[in-house]
């Protein structure tokens, strides 16, 4: 049975679905509407693909099914449908209707703009995020998903338009005050204290600014008369550029080549520092007859970024150490004469 058909089980049995089957007990759609508005965007997950479109899932919408036209598919002459969609690949598609009884629901895709895409994956983001609270809620207090999202979730997306919001604004200015004014017993008249507690702690665990890392590469070189004592005293310069929010570290990754970082919050704000602090060093190295070749301009930086530079850094940190005494096999040589 499909996921739609059962849907309509459900309008027949007034008994919540979840109740009826237990295992349905953490499944819910994100918003209050059980079915998309016509014309409205939707995010769905394809699923199969057939001769007369492509069969999808919405995933805002509990995973009821719901099929993209092939003349839906795209403005152009479509060649090969392989090219404009693919099985288990997420689409943004607007809905051109919305049959409850027969269980129909009919998706475009060639009437979605670019700017539509992104406003679309940006709303579904934020659900999903939303989601992922809200479960975890109901799996650690034992509830159902549907019920919270009816004592929470959707009274929090009527005032707020979208629970995220709502979310974010517990983590703003004086914490306790603001959590108070979200989930007041106006908005929220049946959220217990237990699991307000639970959704404000999770909240603060997951959706909480983390803190983003910011480096740029530099050669530094100087072969006048100063030399490296000219580079030293370019590199604290450059380090004046700090501010609290963006302290600016700098670490020899092996001569000249040296990597600029800083950790914040605000990841313009640790572009703009780094390149302050870039400017520094060219200032004065330039002034001393050197000079600064910048390797790689400042930008956030992943996790496998850093792991591969820290794996570089060791390598030659390792190479390092070997040349600094002599090769055991040159002294055992010694030794023998």
């Amino acid at each position: 049975m499909t996921s739609f058909a059962a849907e309509q089980l459900d309008k027949e049995d007034a008994t919540p679905a979840y109740i009826r089957d237990p295992t349905k007990r953490l499944e819910c759609r994100f918003y209050e509407e059980q079915y998309p508005e016509l014309e409205s965007l939707v995010m769905v997950n394809v699923r199969n693909i057939a001769e007369m479109g492509a069969y999808v899932t919405l995933l805002e919408y509990n995973n009821i099914e719901g099929m993209i036209l092939l003349s839906e598919l795209s403005r152009r002459r479509i060649r090969s449908i392989n090219k404009l969609i693919r099985v288990n690949r997420n689409e943004v598609v607007m809905v051109l209707r919305v049959d409850k009884e027969k269980g129909y629901i009919d998706l475009s895709k060639r009437r979605v703009s670019a700017e539509d895409v992104a406003k679309c994956e940006d709303r579904y983001n934020k659900a999903k995020a939303v989601h992922r609270v809200m479960r975890h809620v109901a799996e650690k207090r034992g509830s159902a998903l549907e019920e919270l999202y009816r004592k929470v979730g959707w009274p929090l997306y009527r005032k707020y338009g979208h629970a995220y919001d709502a979310f974010k604004l517990c983590l703003q200015g004086g914490a306790t005050d603001a959590q108070e004014d979200v989930f007041d017993k106006t908005v929220c008249p049946e959220l217990d204290d237990e699991t307000k507690e639970c959704l404000i702690d999770y909240i603060k665990k997951k959706l909480s600014p983390q803190p983003i890392k910011i480096r740029a590469d530099v050669e530094v070189t100087c072969f006048a008369y100063d030399g490296i004592n000219a580079i030293r005293d370019a590199l604290v310069r450059g380090r004046e550029a700090s501010i609290d929010e963006c302290p600016i570290q700098i670490k020899l990754i092996a001569p000249p080549m040296y990597v600029m970082t800083t950790m914040t919050l605000d990841k313009d704000l640790g572009i703009q520092t780094l390149e302050k602090g870039i400017t520094f060093i060219t200032e004065r190295i330039q002034k001393k007859g050197g000079k600064i070749d910048v390797k790689m301009a400042p930008k956030a930086v992943s996790a496998r970024e850093e792991t591969e530079l820290q794996a570089m850094m060791d390598r030659l940190a390792a190479e390092n150490a070997e040349q600094d005494g002599d090769d055991p096999e040159d002294e055992a040589v010694d030794d023998d004469a």
